[in-house]
């Protein structure tokens, strides 16, 4: 499996909420996006991406952001749209104030019509997100900037159309099919990003395509239990000991043995809160000799210890994730409008809600 795949199998949505509002201008909604990740796209209409300190991004119909942080963002017809007119987004998908009263949608600035007509908003604004989760995920994603957006493209209009079309139905496994969706518009919006002239490309993705590192990297990965060493690497990569190393930290950014050690361990975190495997079984699993063995490594790492770790992870405290960025406890985030078509496939009071950030 390349690493890529990787990736996505570990970041693979359930129970993703999705939705399509239908706006009229002046309208202004703020998200909160906290764990999980959160994609954007106009289906119709000129739209604006606002974020606090950072310059307003620009939202053409196709174009495709991809938001991976923690904290708030504003999506607006206009940068001149007052805040007057912002909805807030809350947990269980309505429209707030400030102080998180539920206000009405004509207090919002959003269009509240009814009938045929809803069906030709003057702004179609699509809003995903599904909650990732894990150690692993933690690390492969940190490297992606906060934002990531991408223009229209033949190759993401096709599965936008599908999660559109998905929306306004109410056939059988419908969460399925959006759930699905979303992994296939997220993988085709990261290739863009990463194939585009000048793109900060992350080392994982680099690595995963060198000729040197990549057969090195898929190896550990597929057998971290190996016992492993510079030399076994080097020979999976078909070069000497020190040619290799130098090239594993050039891409990754640390020594292969440091990347070992660091991916085993999130692998034993992620072991410990989605499996009820002991201990013992967890150390065997990722390459440790024994329970003591993993938890001294665990508890220098995470600074508690595995049994801590798994408690607490389960009862959805909020934890240091895998030497990354902060993490928080994921929340709901829009879709939203008086004129939404809402999906989850449960339906909260008329403004749907999706979820995100980074976990």
């Amino acid at each position: 499996m390349d690493t890529l795949s990787e990736v996505l199998d570990n970041l693979r949505s359930s129970g993703a909420l999705v939705g399509r509002s239908l706006l009229a201008a002046p309208w202004r909604l703020r998200l909160r996006t906290t764990g999980t990740i959160t994609l954007v796209t106009m289906l119709r209409g000129d739209g604006w991406l606002l974020r606090d300190g950072q310059d307003p991004l620009p939202l053409t119909p196709g174009d495709v952001a991809i938001v991976t942080d923690a904290g708030w963002i504003d999506l607006a017809d206009s940068r001149a749209t007052p805040p007057g007119c912002t909805c807030l987004v809350i947990a269980d998908g309505r429209c707030a104030d400030a102080a998180g009263r539920p206000v009405d949608s004509a207090d919002t600035g959003l269009d509240g019509r009814t009938g045929p007509e809803r069906l030709e908003g003057e702004h179609a604004l699509l809003t995903g997100a599904f909650p990732t989760s894990g150690r692993i995920a933690d690390r492969l994603l940190g490297a992606l900037p906060p934002v990531l957006l991408v223009p229209r493209s033949a190759r993401t209009e096709v599965a936008l159309e599908l999660i559109e079309e998905e929306i306004g139905g109410r056939e059988p496994g419908q969460q399925a099919m959006l759930d699905r969706l979303l992994d296939l518009v997220l993988l085709r919006v990261l290739r863009e990003a990463f194939a585009a002239p000048g793109a900060t490309v992350p080392g994982w993705y680099q690595a995963a395509g060198d000729m040197v590192v990549g057969p090195a990297l898929a190896a550990l990965h597929a057998d971290p239990a190996r016992d492993w060493t510079v030399a076994s690497l080097a020979t999976e990569a078909g070069v000497a000991r020190a040619t290799f190393a130098r090239r594993f930290a050039e891409l990754m950014g640390e020594p292969p043995i440091s990347y070992l050690a660091g991916w085993r361990l999130c692998q034993a975190a992620d072991l410990l809160v989605e499996s009820e495997s002991t201990l013992e079984t967890i150390a065997r699993t990722v390459g440790y000799g024994s329970s003591y063995a993993l938890s001294a490594a665990f508890t220098r790492e995470y600074g508690m210890r595995p049994t801590a770790y798994r408690s607490r992870t389960r009862s959805h405290e909020t934890l240091e994730p895998c030497g990354v960025s902060e993490a928080g406890e994921a929340s709901r985030v829009s879709e939203a409008s008086r004129v939404s078509e809402p999906s989850r496939v449960s339906e909260p009071s008329g403004v749907s809600a999706g979820r995100p950030g980074r976990s």
